[in-house]
């Protein structure tokens, strides 16, 4: 982590929103698709800077989305946070290959979907010494935003982790016709609402529609529910 991450922090508040200190840079993520419809790369598109200090929804139900108005305390939103805490490596399965393997925490998944072209990373992983294959695994996982999926260098034993400068982005997802999580950017420290502080990671998608069953991340519930920020 950068010394200008570790100035930056979003904290959960009890059923409340995250509250992003340190000036974060805010823009939308747009998952943009290939002729057959799969996620294929990322449109970044700047927004308006937000101040040192700011409020993100995460009940969903905001009139000024994305950030918070107030919104959670008239609906009865149930923030608990759930999610297993553990280290990521301490929960992600391993699927081998020649110099590469694949680690998979599955209970992170935000259903951004660019693990599935070229016959999935899983299948894919198993034929990384061909060079082609080598280098579409790589950009795939490296375009999970949750961190469910981390490219692993078996001699080096480090991740293949893409730069990715301290930011938080907004995801939209035109394929699926939603709105899709918040996402972490570069190591920006995730401190629960008691205080304790996540481990801190290069990319990590937070819930903002509110039904995530794994909170504070998203589980990819905005697909099932259609949730729209916009």
């Amino acid at each position: 982590m950068t010394e200008s991450a570790s100035k930056l922090r979003v904290t959960v508040t009890q059923d409340g929103p995250y509250m992003v200190t340190g000036g974060v840079k805010l823009s939308e993520q747009i998952i943009a698709t290939g002729p057959d419809g799969s996620s294929e790369a990322w449109i970044e598109r700047d927004l308006p800077p937000a101040g040192p200090r700011y409020a993100l929804c995460r009940c969903g139900h905001s009139s000024k989305k994305p950030f918070c108005d107030g919104t959670h305390a008239k609906v009865g939103f149930d923030g608990t946070e759930v999610a297993n805490r553990a280290p990521f490596l301490d929960q992600a399965k391993t699927f081998d290959g020649p110099s590469l393997a694949l680690l998979d925490a599955e209970s992170l998944c935000a259903f951004a979907r660019f693990c599935d072209p070229n016959g999935q990373v899983w299948s894919q992983v198993a034929a990384t010494d061909d060079p082609n294959v080598h280098a579409a695994f790589i950009r795939q996982v490296q375009n999970c935003p949750s961190g469910r999926l981390v490219a692993w260098d078996k001699e080096s034993e480090t991740a293949l982790e893409p730069e990715l400068a301290p930011s938080i982005g907004l995801i939209e997802d035109p394929a699926e016709a939603c709105s899709g999580p918040i996402w972490l950017r570069g190591g920006i420290a995730l401190i629960a609402a008691d205080g304790k502080e996540y481990e801190v990671r290069n990319r990590v998608t937070l819930c903002r529609c509110g039904e995530s069953k794994n909170k504070p991340f998203c589980d990819g519930a905005h697909a099932a529910i259609k949730f729209h920020a916009k």
